[in-house]
This record gives structure tokens, sequence and C-alpha cells, in this order.
């Protein structure tokens, strides 16, 4: 994890994205969707519940080739509020799968296919690759 910039009062604290990992940033219900299908294969899941969206972590260098309609890639220059590891308390940012001992990443490719999964099924259009 990059090293703390600024301490919040909910106990979050900023970090960069582009250092060791890029955020793609989901609106919820299309990212809880993806989630249920991607499982086991799901790295962390950060939500900020006065945002309608889920944060997943992706290898870095993904932000900037990233093209998925309705989500926004948040690579270098951009800025995450990260809760404590266990925080699952939706008072502010918390895990909605706590990062493990496997990592923090999502394969990018698993995540752009169930994100067009969830859209198909949803619009009967597939998202634009």
């Amino acid at each position: 994890m990059p090293a703390t910039r600024l301490p919040t009062a909910a106990g979050c604290s900023l970090h960069d994205a582009g250092q060791d990992w890029d955020v793609i940033r989901v609106p919820r219900q299309l990212g809880l969707a993806a989630m249920a299908i991607l499982g086991p294969r799901c790295g962390a899941v950060l939500e900020h519940p006065h945002k309608p969206a889920v944060y997943y972590f992706v290898p870095v260098g993904t932000a900037a080739e990233w093209e998925s309609d309705g989500t926004t890639a948040i690579g270098e220059g951009g800025t995450l509020a990260i809760p404590p590891t266990r925080c699952t308390a939706v008072v502010g940012p918390h895990w909605l799968v706590c990062p493990g001992d496997s990592g923090w990443l999502t394969d990018a490719r698993a995540l752009q296919a169930a994100l067009e999964d969830c859209s198909a099924s949803d619009t009967g259009t597939e998202l634009s690759a």
C-alpha cells in the first residue's frame, strides 16, 4: 500500500492510486452484480456509503487503458480514502471484500467480462470494450 498522505475523521487514510494499484469505480448495483459473478476471483472491494459506487483494485496501468461505459478508472494522480483493513461498518468507507493474504487486486480482464455480463443481462446490450 502507498504511504499514507493524510488521515481522515472516519479513520481512513488517503492513498495515491497508480503506485501499488489502480481503482475502477463502478455504480453500486452493477458492482455488486459483478462481485457475485467474480466470486473467489474478486480482490478487495471498497464501498463508499455517500456515493452509490464500489471500488475495485486492479493492477497499476489498468486505468490508462480502461474503457467501460458507466465506470471510472482512477490511476496515477488520483487518491482514495482507504479504511482500516477489516473495517466493514457502513458509517464511512468500508470493505465489502476485505484485503486478504492473497492480495488486493482483481484481474482487470475478469472484471471487464463480469461487467459486460451484468450489463448484457440487465439491458440486453453489452458494454463497449
